[in-house]
């Protein structure tokens, strides 16, 4: 088959119609064979056709005749000398890093590792693994996006919801049954709806990327089911495809075009701090046979991995060409499948140019000057598992955090801790003490009670342990570390007085994170009292244990109906979602400051109050005309005026109003005290009963 030079730009495999370009980056490489594959019932390596042009280490040829649906990979000469981080191995089959479809999932077998020696070491191994190596496509970019553009919502106007693209619709009634679990799925009417119903504006999907399972848990029959093991960075995942190969690419693009429509903005969870290839001990699959010590942070001795990600390896993202892949990636997804943000897992890992996290470093100045990514929504989430990798706080300006500080204060003063009710306040604000100081808002931070990292928001309240064992690992993975509270009984009770403290738990905590400043982001299932038995690590559960069940009692249904309830409340009311902080003061010279903190026996909480550690109930006065905001046309904004009440006692605990609350009219618009939804009036606040461990939200009606 004939081969033209081509060009060193852009990387990957590119269609124009005529041929294919195709470029390889490998500074150490001896010589790069690309290899082309057809089907015939299986695939069929029919050529190999070695890329003699190498320019600024870029391996790279033209074929012409060749197009779509091109199935191929690559062989990489040179020295494996392993003791000098070097891995090469022309006998493997290679992923190319910048393809753009999967044709051909990852098959074990034990020729994608070395043999081992006498003392258990992988040594070289130049068996065949073309029949297992997963194989890229060629694609055709094109696709009809119509009048689609990036909904760009303001980031104190989003609400997120974080979902995995299978278990959200695997089960849903309303959802074709071939469409259930795939892209396809995510954007029928069924699932928009539901997403609109409860106010979200933008959905952070569980990793997408194309990712492989682990050796150890397909030797289990189970399956990486979050996805946090990518090899392929721009590639969509072919398995939650209803159709094969570049088929996910379409699927995926009218997927974001039906929800932009639907005014819901699509937010990818990425992981560009480690790759599948794991530990030293690993397959060689992709960027390990490319260019080893490029793409990889090497231990001094060249031979281990640095790893502060928990996964076997880091990749080296101070090195020119890994960064280039990273940032050509994130582009992509934004440019070419016009996704709206992302979420970086463990992304103090990509900020470590040596053993430190360093928010100055390549990544982050990357970042900041790209005229696209800077524009999007950025999420860090700020810790790694290396030495200072936890960053809360930290991040550059323009980034949004996940805030587990906010999670673990909200579940601790709710279970009822002691000494909680300081932060506690501190959270419900927005969080000042770790985003003000750097010219931040209310919005840096991401609150959230619940994540697909432990427990659902149902299993918080029922277990006091987690259950884990359906994992395999002897319950000895997921955290042990969970603030949760059974109520009185470890897991299901035929009990009702411990269901309905549940199940107003679950009202309590769900109100907080909807009402509090901030951006909510809310667990796929939270909502319908979803249960994974106890699971707070259901990783490799792609079963009936992790996908939604929307079979739902009248319980369930009662909590979905609460949580709209509330999404609409905080739509409605600029008062719960201000794009700057409090003042603790009037702000246009009237008489009322924007924010007071009230205690039960009547007026603003004192210092005395804050300090006692057995006080566990606040109230929380949001003035509705001190907002310090206007709207497009720079008119002032001007909201309702409203009273949060907490009550984390087991008792009830009567509020007493003061001065400022007597003889006017409050509608109670809140009651997590009530299973059943409604409102009523109160002529007179002066004094107002809370139900033990419960919320109530009152408006003030006005003259």
């Amino acid at each position: 088959m004939p081969v033209w030079p081509g060009r060193p730009y852009p990387l990957g495999a590119h269609w124009d119609g005529g041929g294919v370009n195709f470029a390889l980056f490998s500074e150490r490489a001896t010589g790069v064979e690309l290899c082309l594959f057809e089907r015939d019932g299986g695939w069929t390596e029919t050529s190999r056709i070695p890329l003699r042009e190498k320019t600024f280490q870029v391996w790279h040829g033209y074929v012409p005749d060749i197009g779509p649906g091109q199935a191929y990979g690559y062989r990489v000469d040179g020295p494996h000398e392993p003791h000098n981080g070097l891995r090469f191995n022309r006998h493997k089959l290679l992923l190319d890093p910048y393809a753009r479809a999967i044709v051909r999932d990852l098959m074990w077998d034990d020729a994608l590792y070395g043999v081992r020696n006498a003392d258990g070491r992988p040594e070289f191994n130049d068996r065949d693994s073309g029949g297992c190596a997963p194989l890229g496509q060629v694609i055709d970019n094109a696709f009809d996006w119509g009048g689609d553009a990036h909904p760009r919502i303001a980031w104190h106007e989003t609400v997120i919801y974080e979902l995995h693209v299978k278990g959200f619709s695997q089960r849903h009634p309303d959802v074709p049954e071939r469409l259930r679990g795939t892209y396809a799925g995510l954007a029928s009417p069924a699932c928009v709806r539901h997403f609109q119903e409860l106010g979200v504006t933008a959905i952070e999907l569980l990793p997408v990327h194309y990712h492989v399972d682990e050796r150890f848990l397909v030797n289990r029959g189970r399956t990486n089911y979050w996805g946090y093991n990518t090899l392929g960075f721009f590639a969509p995942h072919p398995r939650y495809a209803a159709d094969a190969a570049d088929g996910a690419v379409r699927e995926f693009k009218a997927m974001v075009r039906t929800l932009h429509a639907a005014g819901i903005e699509v937010i990818l969870d990425v992981v560009y701090n480690h790759t599948g290839e794991g530990s030293a001990d690993g397959p060689t699959l992709c960027l390990r046979g490319i260019d080893n010590p490029a793409y990889y942070r090497l231990a001094a001795d060249q031979a281990a991995y640095i790893d502060v990600t928990g996964c076997g390896n880091s990749l080296r993202v101070a090195h020119p060409r890994c960064l280039q892949m990273i940032m050509d990636s994130l582009r992509y997804w934004v440019q070419e499948m016009r996704v709206d943000g992302f979420r970086f897992d463990l992304a103090s890992a990509l900020a470590r140019e040596t053993d430190h996290v360093d928010t100055l470093s390549a990544f982050f100045n990357a970042m900041h000057q790209d005229p696209v990514l800077s524009q999007v929504k950025l999420i860090a989430e700020p810790w790694d598992v290396g030495g200072g990798g936890y960053k809360v706080g930290e991040f550059p300006v323009i980034w949004t955090e996940w805030n587990d500080r906010y999670r673990d204060c909200v579940r601790r003063f709710w279970k009822g801790d002691s000494g909680t009710l300081g932060e506690f306040a501190t959270r419900l604000a927005g969080s000042s003490d770790l985003y003000s100081d750097d010219g931040r808002s209310p919005s840096a931070s991401i609150n959230f009670i619940t994540a697909h990292d432990g427990f659902t928001l149902r299993d918080l309240v029922s277990y006091d342990h987690k259950h884990n064992e359906a994992n395999g690992e002897h319950n000895a993975d997921g955290s042990n570390n969970n603030h949760s509270w059974n109520c009185g009984a470890e897991g299901p009770t035929d009990d009702q007085a411990i269901n309905d403290l549940r199940a107003r738990q679950q009202r309590n905590f769900l109100a907080t994170l909807l009402l509090s400043q901030g951006v909510p982001m809310l667990l796929a299932g939270d909502e319908l009292g979803q249960t994974q038995q106890g699971n707070n690590n259901a990783y490799c559960q792609d079963n009936e244990l992790a996908w939604l069940n929307w079979d739902l009692s009248d319980d369930q249904r009662r909590l979905l109906d609460f949580v709209k309830h509330v999404a609409r409340l905080r739509k409605s009311q600029p008062v719960f979602r201000r794009r700057h902080f409090f003042f603790g003061r009037p702000i246009h010279g009237e008489d009322a400051k924007d924010l007071y903190w009230v205690r039960p026996a009547s007026g603003e909480m004192t210092l005395d109050d804050w300090r006692a550690d057995h006080v566990r109930s606040l109230g929380m006065g949001l003035i509705g005309n001190q907002l310090d905001d206007v709207d497009d046309q720079g008119r002032p904004i001007v909201g309702d005026t409203y009273l949060l009440l907490f009550n984390a006692r087991h008792d009830p605990i009567e509020f007493h109003s003061g001065e400022r609350m007597r003889h006017r009219s409050w509608e109670v618009v809140v009651d997590t005290g009530e299973p059943e939804l409604r409102s009523r009036l109160l002529a007179e606040a002066s004094q107002l009963t809370l139900a033990p461990r419960s919320l109530t939200a009152l408006r003030l009606i006005p003259l």
